[in-house]
């Protein structure tokens, strides 16, 4: 790895107090990339709801983030597929905290496979999850800021192949690029309320519980997601946290529709028709070279 690859220690870019008397609801928020930005939320000032359908997790996590931040933290088990369960989040949330600030839709489902191998209900499953999810509990929040007139920010995690599309993971495409469609459409219509919808598409930020699931076994050595990137590197879990904490924060105050990638540049190389060549060893391009300068009997113009 060249030194200009090499990571440092990545820190928080916001102030201590930047979330000082927000409450900030996170739904997936028991593991992964959602407790990462729950804790770093948490120590911002924030009061956190997490939820996922494993309330034993959620309460471990919980227990962890208040220890660590001194701040408490709510865990609510939620099926987002389900309407009513949403609506308690909600009502819970309240009863808790007083108001809501933001909403951080990080709750989805993944697998890797062929698409002619999927039944109609394994592709239901994700759409559910992640699509259907997202919807239920942005209704859900933005009714409810609407209805007492009062601001607030919905974040959505969502994934570059959402509008690059990609495949041997179809289901998760489509989900996640109606979300894409969602935080576009509702940043139009729901600007007037002072809601503003926004998005991340983060590239590879490894978490051993689901990356294990989504790459069983060596798959996850074979593919290496670090020769796809190139920074040479995978997203540290704070630089996705320092994001989003800002995204939801009044310091972006004037970012409403947008969607940010931090992949390192991994969507970019994977676009380019010809990005692959830099594969080929030096030796083999003065090699190529030669053979372009034979074929076309012309001197080729390098840098």
């Amino acid at each position: 790895m060249s030194n200009t690859a090499k990571k440092t220690s990545i820190d928080g870019m916001l102030r201590d107090d930047a979330f000082k008397g927000k409450t900030i609801v996170i739904t997936g928020g028991g593991t992964g990339l959602g407790k990462s930005m729950g804790t770093y939320l948490s120590q911002l000032g924030a009061n956190l709801v997490i939820t996922s359908r494993k309330l034993d997790v959620l309460q471990k996590t919980a227990q962890e983030i208040e220890q660590t931040t001194g701040n408490k933290v709510l865990a609510i088990s939620c099926d987002v597929r389900n309407t009513d369960e949403v609506d308690h989040v909600l009502k819970q949330t309240l009863a808790t905290f007083g108001q809501v600030h933001g909403l951080l839709n990080n709750a989805a489902g993944n697998f890797i496979s062929p698409t002619e191998r999927l039944s109609a209900n394994a592709f239901s499953s994700i759409i559910d999850i992640v699509l259907k999810g997202t919807v239920n509990c942005t209704l859900a929040f933005g009714k409810h800021w609407i209805k007492e007139k009062h601001p607030g920010s919905i974040l959505n995690i969502i994934t570059t192949y959402a509008f690059t599309g990609s495949g041997y993971v179809v289901p998760s495409a489509c989900a996640k690029g109606g979300v894409l469609a969602l935080t576009r459409s509702l940043a139009v219509e729901w600007g007037k309320y002072g809601i503003r919808t926004n998005a991340i598409a983060p590239g590879p930020f490894p978490t051993k519980g689901a990356w294990d699931r989504l790459l069983p076994g060596d798959l996850a050595k074979k593919f290496d997601f670090k020769n796809r990137v190139p920074l040479k590197r995978i997203g540290d879990h704070q630089e996705l946290a320092n994001l989003a904490a800002f995204m939801l924060s009044d310091f972006s105050g004037y970012i409403n529709g947008d969607v940010i990638t931090i992949d390192g540049g991994e969507w970019l190389q994977g676009a380019g028709q010809f990005n692959g060549l830099e594969m080929i060893a030096p030796e083999m391009w003065d090699m190529l070279e030669q053979m372009t300068r034979a074929a076309s009997g012309k001197q080729l113009v390098t840098s």
